[in-house]
């Protein structure tokens, strides 16, 4: 096994994970007490660490060759160290669950735009956990968190292993040579590796040794189906009303639960951290929910703040928070303390009790006082219960509150499920493992004798906690009389409705008279279930379009050729195929709409025509008026399988027809064809 360490890094950073000896192939506990640089020993002073200017990071050991018959994501093929010469590559050897290795993403983005041509970044994902290395979760993963990157899937740590990485995160350093830079675990990879990369690229540059032709990317994201909803991380209802963190699509819907239809949107669905009107409002992947005095308060994960939506106006505000990843954790005035991806909140007459994933720790922001800080765990990843302030968390991300003051988080990481005692300012262990961060699987039973894969949503009523196991992709039900958890509902990641549903990694939950709803995040759907009986269903969302961004159209522009046709009655053909197996939904809203303002054609019914459980092709009737100029047709479909209509996928497209209206004898049919491929 090839042994290397990064050359400007003296130690490894402490936000990582790293894994114990034995549990984790060949991934010995990092020594993080010093570094080597082409076997020869290194001490660095803190004085030492800026850029340096003029020094050559050259390698001399080649780089291991990528092995064969890995699984690759975002390139038609997979890619070959060799084939990569004339590159600066860096390595980001990660695993999905890993709050560390979320963080270093901005990063990595960061360094991509400022060395377009002369950087590849891959990433290595090397699993955690046994549900993260199924090649079709980690897709979902990568079309999640926006990554464009090849990413290889090294479930079986053979990449991990020929490099010696030790801890996720972990970068290396490959030359344009292909010659080994070096290693570097922990976050702050930004400031760490970007004097390497323009010291190389400036190096090999001046030997015209850089290759700045474009690899072929095929980026997952670019052959996902538009859907109503995007990996929905949490949900809340209450009062009648059900929100909803549309994750992926950056904003907050507010939903009617009995009849489905959409109430109001906040965020203008772009990552962002705009305050301001509800659709002008921009979030980053936003998670937890709270509703207090006529506030919608929001955990907005990714910008590591907690936003406020005033509920009357629609205005959103900043409350907490800087905008920067906090570390060290510390208290004080709400808007000058940093936050590190708040991943589930709960309201208390005027208190927030927040899941501070990144720092593994529970806060408590007090909104009346504007003041913010640590209530729970010590910001050291572990299992240790008691006093509040000792205790070891490891990444908490769901949050539900007893009127016994019982605080129940989910520990997403440790594969737990934990209590904080708000009275005794105790923690302990509820179910799940309790001796490292590798105690998981799924086993019903008490204590620490269950086991459970990753969960990240809980909710409470009457004794019994519901818990969102997610890797596992079941509900589970935990009698806390007994500390015993139970299965419920799920089994093997799927989707179906009935009383055997099937869920994919849910995230969030929350009850509501009798109902509990589900964030099924991988279904990109909100599961409705009947706590007496167990029977789900689907939630269906109407009316959504109406709150998309009105100067961006979001589906496909397809130009078509110029035609002449002739004035008066006339229709508009769908000549639309649908997959096998597939058919026009029957309660989700289908339609075509003219957009031109040429006035040259229209419905019967006006702009628009409804094609809601319509059968495809479909002839609409339109009556065209003389003259000259561009129409524009919006055709928006929603399908679903035959025999499961809750299900949605939403086909968008923009037809582009230049016209010339009014000649007699000339055509008085309109042709849009596209045959619709399921791809999601």
């Amino acid at each position: 096994m090839h042994r290397y360490l990064f050359v400007i890094v003296l130690a490894v950073v402490a936000a990582s994970c790293t894994p114990s000896a034995g549990e984790s192939p060949d991934a010995p506990a990092v020594d993080s007490s010093s570094t080597s640089v082409a076997g020869a020993d290194v001490t660095t002073t803190s004085e030492e660490r800026s850029p340096f200017v003029g020094r050559s990071y050259a390698g001399t050991t080649d780089a291991p060759e990528f092995p064969e018959g890995l699984q690759w994501i975002n390139v038609d093929t997979p890619l070959t160290m060799n084939a990569l010469k004339g590159k600066v590559v860096l390595l980001d050897f990660w695993t999905y669950g890993c709050i560390n290795c979320i963080h270093i993403i901005p990063d990595l983005e960061r360094l991509e735009a400022e060395y377009p041509d002369e950087l590849v970044v891959v990433g290595v994902h090397s699993a955690k956990f046994p549900n993260e290395g199924k090649t079709g979760n980690l897709e979902n993963i990568v079309q999640r968190y926006g990554i464009t990157h090849p990413v290889v899937n090294d479930k079986g740590f053979a990449v991990w292993n020929s490099w010696g990485a030790q801890a996720w995160p972990t970068v290396a350093i490959v030359d344009p040579a292909s010659r080994v830079v070096g290693l570097r675990s922990g976050e702050g990879v930004y400031e760490a590796v970007k004097p390497v990369i323009a010291s190389l690229v400036a190096e090999f540059d001046a030997s015209q040794a850089i290759n700045r032709d474009p690899i072929a990317i095929a980026p997952e994201a670019d052959s996902a189906p538009d859907r109503p909803l995007s990996y929905p991380g949490k949900v809340l209802a209450a009062e009648g009303r059900l929100w909803i963190s549309d994750t992926g699509h950056h904003r907050i819907l507010e939903v009617d639960p009995g009849s489905g239809d959409v109430l109001a949107a906040y965020g203008s669905g772009t990552r962002g951290s705009d305050d301001g009107p509800a659709l002008e409002a921009s979030f980053n992947a936003p998670q937890g929910l709270a509703l207090g005095d006529g506030t919608l308060y929001v955990a907005d994960t990714n910008n590591h703040l907690i936003r406020s939506i005033d509920l009357a106006s629609g205005e959103v505000t900043t409350i907490a928070g800087t905008g920067r990843q906090g570390w060290p954790p510390e208290s004080g005035e709400a808007r000058s303390v940093g936050l590190s991806n708040p991943w589930a909140i709960v309201w208390d007459e005027g208190r927030l009790y927040i899941a501070n994933a990144g720092t593994h720790q529970l806060w408590l922001l007090d909104t009346a006082r504007d003041t913010m800080g640590p209530l729970v765990g010590s910001s050291l990843e572990g299992t240790s219960n008691g006093p509040f302030r000792d205790a070891e968390l490891a990444q908490p991300s769901g949050l539900a509150l007893t009127d016994a003051r019982q605080l129940y988080f989910a520990d997403s990481e440790s594969s737990s499920i934990r209590v904080a005692d708000l009275t005794t300012e105790e923690t302990s262990l509820v179910v799940g493992g309790d001796a490292n961060l590798f105690e998981f699987g799924d086993e019903d039973g008490r204590g620490n004798e269950a086991r459970l894969q990753h969960p990240l949503g809980t909710a409470y009523v009457d004794g019994t906690l519901y818990v969102a196991d997610t890797y596992n992709s079941k509900i589970k039900r935990v009698d806390t009389a007994t500390n015993t958890i139970t299965s419920w509902l799920g089994a093997d990641a799927g989707f179906a409705n009935g009383s055997k549903p099937l869920f994919d990694e849910p995230g969030g939950l929350s009850l509501d008279g009798g109902i509990l709803y589900v964030a099924d995040t991988n279904n990109h759907s909100v599961r409705i279930v009947d706590i007496d009986t167990g029977s789900t269903s689907t939630l269906i969302l109407k009316g959504i379009e109406a709150f998309d961004p009105p100067a961006e159209y979001r589906g496909e522009i397809v130009s078509l050729d110029p035609v002449t046709l002739a004035g008066g009655a006339a229709s508009v053909l769908l000549d639309y195929s649908l997959p096998a197996g597939y058919k026009v939904n029957t309660d989700a809203p289908s339609s075509i709409v003219i957009s031109s303002g040429t006035n040259l054609a229209a419905f019967s019914t006006g702009d628009a025509a409804d094609l809601t459980g319509t059968a495809l092709p479909v002839s609409v009737p339109t009556s065209l008026t003389k003259g000259t100029g561009t129409m524009r047709f919006d055709v928006t479909i929603i399908y679903c399988r035959t025999e499961e209509t809750s299900l949605c996928l939403i086909d968008r497209v923009r037809y582009e027809l230049p016209a010339t209206i009014g000649p007699p004898g000339a055509s008085s049919q309109i042709t849009l064809a596209r045959s619709v491929e399921a791809t999601g």
